[in-house]
């Protein structure tokens, strides 16, 4: 882990170097160059733009010792998964941040850095947005993102859309977010005895997830609707068979777990926390019988693995709107998804987390 703000005697930053020093050199076209109240953006012609944001905070989503890169890096990648699942090219982001007093410079410095790295491998620029202060003896930082991508007009993917018969894809693997956290926590129940190497791998995983950005374009040419997974593959399928007006069924035994979690066989129990664990990141979609031989052509032609983990079906009276199963059983679930501020629900202290949407 990295040293958490402050932790070696900051370097004292205003507000005004923070942007001129740090945040200028990632603005883009028509930031001008961060000397304005307001960034100005024309969608590209013939696309409609496609907005998402997402916060996260220190002692919920991070640790006040992570890596001040990898803290940018995943508040800006949390974003890229929504646009990812939409279909959407990214075009630029807007930034809020709000550091504990005084400001850090090499942390600072470091948060930039990580921003600058995901720029370049993503293609988007900083238009703009706020630094503040926070009141002393707060945690840490916390780090709100506005992304903007676009879409040809009227392509955008819902979550609405699916029909009775659609499949469930699922992009890459489940649970190994989940599993890093497990990790830095120090709980077995769910990674059992993971070697150095595999723990290394899944704290990573928790770290930097992966936006699918590279899916997009075959996401919004075959599926009838798609979300990305934030707060837990069955929690989020939730979503969208109900905003589609369908059920659903999964079947757990082909859902692609992280592979510390499948090595040697993952019990009931490391299943049913994989796939409500959040942080995946990944893209569940639903995908129409007549689509899924171009969809997975396509997913192959980027090198992007999908599995087919399940179907939409009629809706039915049940309050759960899909169901879960393993060897052709009902798989018990602790909880259906990650939700902050429900009652009973930890945060950072026990299980991770991310946006609402």
């Amino acid at each position: 882990m990295g040293q958490p703000i402050g932790a070696t005697g900051p370097v004292e930053f205003g507000e005004f170097e923070v942007i001129e020093t740090c945040f200028r050199p990632l603005a883009g076209a028509g930031a001008f160059d961060l000397t304005d109240d307001a960034a100005m953006l024309a969608p590209p012609p013939g696309h409609d733009l496609v907005l998402t944001a997402d916060a996260i905070a220190c002692g919920v989503h991070f640790f006040a010792d992570d890596p001040p890169d990898l803290i940018a890096r995943k508040a800006l990648r949390v974003n890229l998964s929504d646009l990812a699942a939409k279909g959407a090219t990214p075009l630029c982001y807007l930034l809020a941040a709000a550091f504990p007093a005084p400001f850090d410079k090499t942390w600072i410095a470091a948060f930039a850095s990580g921003l600058a790295a995901d720029q370049a491998e993503f293609g988007i620029s900083l238009s703009g947005g706020d630094t503040i202060r926070v009141a002393a003896g707060s945690s840490g930082p916390t780090i709100s993102i506005t992304a903007i991508g676009a879409v040809p007009t009227g392509t955008m993917v819902r979550r609405a859309g699916g029909q009775p018969g659609d499949h469930l894809f699922v992009t890459g693997e489940i649970g190994g977010a989940a599993a890093g956290l497990a990790c830095l926590l120090g709980e077995t129940s769910l990674i059992g005895d993971l070697s150095g190497a595999e723990r290394a791998v899944a704290i990573e995983r928790y770290h930097l997830p992966r936006p699918r950005c590279g899916l997009a374009n075959t996401v919004r040419a075959h599926a009838s609707a798609a979300i990305d997974i934030s707060d837990g593959l069955v929690g989020d399928c939730d979503k969208l068979a109900v905003a589609s007006g369908c059920s659903a069924t999964i079947d757990a035994n082909t859902v692609p777990l992280h592979g510390a979690l499948s090595g040697n066989g993952a019990s009931a129990d490391i299943v049913a926390a994989a796939i409500t664990g959040g942080d995946d990141f990944e893209i569940l979609a639903a995908i129409p019988p007549g689509q899924i031989a171009p969809f997975t052509a396509a997913a192959a032609d980027v090198g992007i693995g999908v599995t087919d983990i399940g179907m939409l079906g009629e809706a039915g009276d049940s309050p759960a709107p899909i169901s879960v199963l393993l060897d052709n059983q009902p798989l018990r679930l602790p909880r259906r998804s990650y939700v902050h501020s429900r009652a009973g629900d930890h945060e950072r202290a026990g299980d991770p987390g991310s946006d609402g949407n």
